[in-house]
């Protein structure tokens, strides 16, 4: 049997994704971006050009829960974050239960003791990392677009340009790494939170919804959208009431 070997041409990688990014860009965007910084910069430069955050992604991911900028997570700083989405006390409190339980530890300094308030270190989070999930992350903290692009180049059934309740329960069995039972539960509530945020109209997480999960601008969006939701809903209150007051104080005469 004759076995095809790569031409010279073949064996040569035409436009390489970059391995890490400073940022969670999809792919689009990320040549654009390229291309920006290839005609500002066109000499290597040691480290991240200016205009570009040093953060990792994975801390620019938790800055929304950083309520006071400290590098520290409390507790309530995950119960308050999450009911400004508007979710109830009690998926509140169960929500920062898991993530301070599953997280403080491994981001602890000193990685003896644990935390007893069970805080979470953002400049240590890269420590907290799992397996068995998409590996977006790399152990670092760094964003890494080609996973972010396989996941739908693989995941994505009939090109619907994001991914169902099918898809997501296919990518979970198939990312499960043998016996890392943390990681496949971890894994398996993170795309259920994320599902329960971004909650699709039509079922299907959208590509540049979840990207904005990873980068986690998509948590201001939606604290945002409720604060916006309840002030439009005391404002018709208010209108109605004052409106009802007025016809009571001034009841039309009959004629």
């Amino acid at each position: 049997m004759e076995i095809p070997f790569p031409t010279p041409a073949q064996r040569e990688l035409h436009s390489p994704p970059p391995p890490t990014a400073p940022m969670a860009p999809s792919k689009k965007v990320m040549q654009h971006i390229i291309s920006i910084l290839l005609s500002v910069f066109p000499i290597n430069y040691p480290g991240i050009p200016r205009g570009l955050t040093r953060e990792q992604v994975i801390q620019q991911h938790v800055s929304y829960w950083d309520r006071d900028k400290d590098s520290i997570i409390w507790p309530r700083d995950t119960y308050t974050g999450c009911r400004d989405f508007g979710w109830s006390r009690l998926l509140a409190f169960f929500a920062s239960l898991i993530i301070h339980l599953g997280l403080s530890y491994s981001t602890v300094p000193n990685l003896i003791l644990p935390d007893p308030y069970f805080r979470i270190y953002v400049d240590r989070l890269y420590k907290a990392k799992h397996g068995s999930d998409s590996m977006t992350f790399d152990s670092q903290g760094r964003f890494r677009p080609q996973q972010f692009e396989d996941i739908f180049a693989k995941y994505d059934q009939g090109g619907k340009g994001g991914l169902d309740v099918d898809d997501l329960c296919i990518f979970w069995k198939d990312q499960r790494m043998l016996f890392d039972f943390f990681g496949w539960t971890a894994c398996a509530l993170e795309w259920v939170a994320t599902y329960l945020l971004i909650w699709p109209a039509d079922g299907i997480l959208k590509k540049e919804d979840i990207r904005t999960v990873y980068d986690g601008s998509i948590f201001y969006k939606r604290a945002e959208e409720t604060r916006r939701k309840r002030a439009d809903t005391i404002s018709d209150f208010l209108a109605n009431f004052l409106t009802r007051d007025a016809e009571e104080e001034d009841p039309q005469v009959p004629e």
